[in-house]
């Protein structure tokens, strides 16, 4: 194996130009070593999703390049028809009344606020909950569509899109079931309860009773039922879920840890998705709707969603060989036939020549078609002429 340090000189087929991303837009000698066929790597070689030599052809044939919607819809009917469904199972717990009946102090034997903590006044949110869901989708989604215009293929597209809902649905889900079923007290509850001071006497439950449920408010029973449901934070849920994702898309496409050093506003850019999502969340303890323990709650449930998501979409989470590669999928329950030739078992092997099906967005680095990579998947840092 020849060292990474050492290359042959590449011979260009024509004078390289500068994208707007970084790097060279045109490819090197499209037989140079690390080119592959899309039909030796398991995608289709020709007109197919990526194109011939090596997956250039998803940035010389256009957007829609051997895109063909009716067999995308097929591959990713189940997808498609699962989303919908979780999304309305989500939407049916949402709006349900909270399950368990809680029980809580109001004053001390002395006559102090037992929790002062659930005794701030109610506040409207800094960030409305439908505003940190649309923000959580929509800013990925147009980051996606940007770098289109470097990599220039629909079907990319729409799988990094499907990723996204993917771990935006699945965390919405998981949070609900948690508001529904365990709860708590927002730090606003006592001020939206207003319990009926006439009926604190020592007759409530637990020891020395001194304990109450929700018969002495007087409040809103809406307001009441939302004050009861803080764990855990859908906002920072949402936030987590959407930004990690697009932490991990940035950090493929600019391949900001990767074998080279790249621009220092590809790392600002990348880690920018990390500040807006701790900001949403920590809004929250701003304008009193979440205690701070709902808010880390909902960013670990978010992250670990957009961590599957991702790397249930792409080939890799840190490998930067690999981790701006979408994985293919050949065939599915309304798709019985492989598309295109390619191979059944819609598997990716992780084979140097699979390493230059796609390009990232930039192209700098270990993404000439004169190099391949080795090694086995993971944090590699080796690439080899």
């Amino acid at each position: 194996m020849a060292s990474p340090r050492v290359s042959a000189e590449p011979t260009l087929t024509e004078k390289p130009r500068r994208s707007m991303f970084g790097g060279h837009r045109k490819p090197v000698n499209a037989s140079a070593s690390g080119a592959v066929g899309g039909a030796e790597a398991g995608y289709p070689s020709q007109g197919g999703q990526y194109g011939a030599n090596g997956g250039a052809g998803n940035r010389q044939g256009g957007f829609t390049h051997g895109f063909k919607f009716g067999s995308w819809v097929r591959l990713h009917a189940v997808d498609l028809i699962t989303m919908a469904a979780m999304g309305a199972i989500g939407l049916g717990v949402y709006e349900a009344d909270p399950a368990p009946t809680r029980s809580f102090p109001v004053y001390n034997l002395d006559g102090s606020i037992a929790y002062p903590e659930f005794a701030y006044p109610l506040r409207k949110n800094i960030i409305p909950i439908y505003a940190a869901a649309l923000i959580a989708f929509f800013v990925p989604f147009i980051f996606f569509a940007l770098f289109q215009i470097r990599i220039r293929n629909l079907n990319s597209f729409l799988g990094t899109t499907m990723g996204l809902l993917e771990s935006l649905i699945t965390a919405a889900v998981f949070q609900v079931f948690h508001k529904w079923l365990i709860g708590g007290l927002r730090p606003h509850f006592l001020d939206v309860c207003k319990p009926d001071v006439s009926q604190l006497t020592l007759n409530g439950d637990g020891f020395r009773q001194i304990m109450y449920t929700r018969s002495i408010c007087t409040g809103d029973p809406d307001e009441i039922n939302d004050s009861l449901e803080s764990w855990m934070s859908g906002h920072s849920t949402a936030a987590f879920a959407g930004f990690i994702y697009l932490f991990f898309y940035f950090n493929a496409q600019l391949k900001v840890m990767a074998d080279h050093r790249p621009a220092y506003w590809k790392m600002i850019l990348t880690i920018a998705p990390l500040l807006g999502a701790s900001l949403i969340a920590a809004s929250l303890t701003i304008d009193e709707y979440h205690n701070w323990y709902d808010c880390v709650g909902g960013a670990v449930t978010g992250t670990i969603c957009a961590i599957i998501a991702y790397r249930k979409t792409f080939a890799a989470l840190w490998d930067f060989r690999f981790n701006h590669i979408m994985l293919p999928r050949s065939t599915s329950l309304f798709h019985r036939k492989a598309v295109d030739g390619e191979v059944s078992t819609s598997r990716f092997s992780y084979t140097p020549q699979e390493s230059m099906v796609q390009r990232p967005a930039a192209a700098e680095g270990g993404w000439r078609r004169d190099w391949g990579s080795a090694g086995a998947p993971g944090d590699a840092t080796a690439m080899m002429v």
